[in-house]
């Protein structure tokens, strides 16, 4: 362990991670039309844009950690992996689902994710080190588990989205905050990755998560038939719905700046909006859609 990650935290403590699969979201439903957010297309493109980056995404997380397990020999870090990949296979599944959707739009879907697969599992999976490679899975993984600080609050940032689709985003979200430690744990503990190379790797997240989002959302408006002139306008407003006060990032800011801390840990963070009250109604259930729109409920009473 490096003398400035001396304060880390078991990631067993707070949320175990636990693997749901053969989860129906029913993502065919001809319900759900093109621009699905409220009839926004930046807001429909920008949540498509994202969902087209998680199958070779996670594909790139899996292979990074499964770099270094050889390694380890703690029974529970490598439950704890074995858990993380059952879960990442998992999303990566749904979000195919979901991008059948926009390949019945008419869109090279093929041509997004090999884009991305082709920067992450082939380029930098080429040039960088195993452990930068690990550092930069660390990085993009605390993107994805602090989302949920924006998706789970009273302003119900997903209100106009149709319900399947965003209960695929809740669960997705939920199982992120499960998981958010193992990659960070191996990076420290077995890639002996230190302070200034994990900062490092989320600067260099920072700007590489919003380039592949804008780069895909571009030609997704492109493909909508939107004009130069259009695409401008949608993004002018879209950027200010992403940064404005109170807009889709804010609530993630804090918990942004936290990673910089010299002995910081994900398990710092105990409190997670909407986590309880998404499981309780999961379990209740077991059906993803209803426990999307009771912890609606829930976190607009809480």
């Amino acid at each position: 362990m490096t003398m400035t990650d001396n304060m880390k935290t078991p990631s067993t403590g707070v949320h175990p991670i636990v693997p749901r699969e053969k989860l129906q979201f029913n993502l065919d439903d001809p319900s759900i039309g093109k621009h699905w957010m409220g009839n926004d297309a930046f807001q429909s493109r920008f949540w498509d844009a994202l969902s087209l980056t998680f199958p070779p995404g996670e594909k790139y997380f899996m292979n990074c950690v499964r770099d270094f397990r050889d390694q380890i020999q703690d029974p529970q870090l490598l439950q704890d992996i074995k858990d993380f990949n059952r879960q990442e296979a998992q999303h990566s599944m749904v979000h195919r689902q979901d991008n059948e959707r926009l390949r019945r739009q008419g869109v090279d879907v093929d041509k997004h994710t090999a884009y991305v697969d082709d920067m992450l599992n082939k380029g930098f999976r080429a040039k960088y080190s195993k452990g930068y490679n690990l550092a930069i899975t660390s990085a993009l993984e605390h993107f994805t588990s602090i989302i949920a600080h924006s998706l789970f609050d009273k302003r119900d940032v997903m209100k106009q989205a149709h319900p399947n689709v965003r209960a695929m985003y809740s669960w997705h979200a939920i199982e992120e905050v499960e998981h958010k430690a193992v990659a960070y744990d191996v990076m420290v503990d077995y890639a002996k990755v230190g302070y200034f190379k994990r900062a490092g790797a989320l600067v260099h997240a920072t700007f590489l998560f919003p380039k592949i989002i804008f780069v895909i959302q571009r030609q997704l408006m492109i493909h909508d038939g939107y004009t130069a002139w259009q695409r401008l306008n949608l993004m002018r407003k879209g950027i200010w719905w992403l940064i404005k006060p109170g807009g889709l990032l804010q609530p993630m800011l804090k918990h942004y700046w936290t990673y910089y801390k010299p002995g910081y840990h994900p398990w710092q963070e105990t409190e997670q909006p909407g986590y309880e009250q998404w499981l309780a109604a999961f379990n209740a259930s077991g059906d993803p859609i209803k426990a999307s729109e009771q912890t609606r409920v829930d976190m607009a009473l809480a």
